[in-house]
């Protein structure tokens, strides 16, 4: 599929792209594939050999890990997003798959291409180190969340997360369905259940996808939100500067190694 002139400016805008010069953008983008896909395609299985970066312009893509026949989601992308950057410039194996929950338009970049755009634009390579810094802090963020904090209280920071990234109205529809959200926050769909169900107590009210924060002062003193692992930067219609650098790999992201 030919690109257009408005997909291109989107890419264009990534602070991947931003700062190159014209000619590294049409070099590596002057073989790029653009592809529609339909829900539940498999982009990618972990263990592949990756030959593309990805750029999600369209849709919803999930990434996914398994092992000894358990799965996990690690993230739900939304555009404009790349994903698998890491793998592209070390040129090895994926450590994740990717498969596309709704229709999804996704354009596919040369990994050479994007290696050798790196050794000749300096501007080029200065945007993927402050891209994959970005991923590792991200990384960092989610650990400590993982590691240093309970399911109930990961759920009601994810909850004030998401009320502040969405403009900070009380009531919000969550973005993903509750099994998508358990496995992102490292639950089950029955303990995520029963984390709602407490939360109760705290003045949060749940109706279907829609979530309302009656008493965002009580929910606040339970989770203790903490600059140092909480991102709630707001979630814009364009990727723009730190904010998109710190998202991955939480939920709706768009960075990630």
């Amino acid at each position: 599929m030919p690109m257009r002139d408005t997909e291109l400016e989107r890419v264009r805008a990534l602070p991947l792209f931003a700062e190159c010069s014209d000619e590294t953008f049409r070099n590596v983008t002057g073989g790029a594939f653009l592809q529609r896909f339909p829900a539940g395609t498999t982009l990618l299985l972990e263990g592949d050999q990756v030959d593309f970066l990805y750029v999600l312009l369209d849709g919803l893509v999930e990434l996914e890990g398994t092992w000894n026949d358990k799965e996990t989601t690690l993230s739900v992308l939304r555009p404009v997003s790349t994903f698998i950057l890491a793998a592209v410039v070390l040129d090895a194996d994926g450590l994740m798959s990717a498969r596309t929950i709704e229709r999804s338009d996704i354009l596919m970049l040369s990994g050479e291409a994007i290696r050798r755009a790196m050794r000749e634009d300096a501007s080029f390579g200065i945007a993927v180190a402050q891209e994959l810094a970005g991923c590792y802090r991200g990384l960092v963020r989610t650990l400590k969340n993982q590691k240093l904090r309970g399911g109930l209280e990961r759920l009601a920071n994810y909850l004030i997360t998401q009320r502040l990234r969405l403009g900070g109205d009380p009531t919000f529809t969550l973005p993903h369905e509750k099994r998508v959200l358990a496995s992102l926050l490292g639950m089950t769909p029955e303990n995520l259940s029963r984390a709602f169900a407490t939360l109760a107590d705290y003045g949060v009210e749940v109706n279907g996808p829609q979530v309302t924060i009656a008493r965002p002062v009580v929910l606040e003193r339970l989770a203790k939100p903490d600059p140092l692992i909480d991102n709630h930067q707001p979630v814009s219609g364009g990727p723009t500067g730190k904010a998109q650098r710190e998202r991955w790999p939480r939920p709706a992201s768009s960075k990630v190694a």
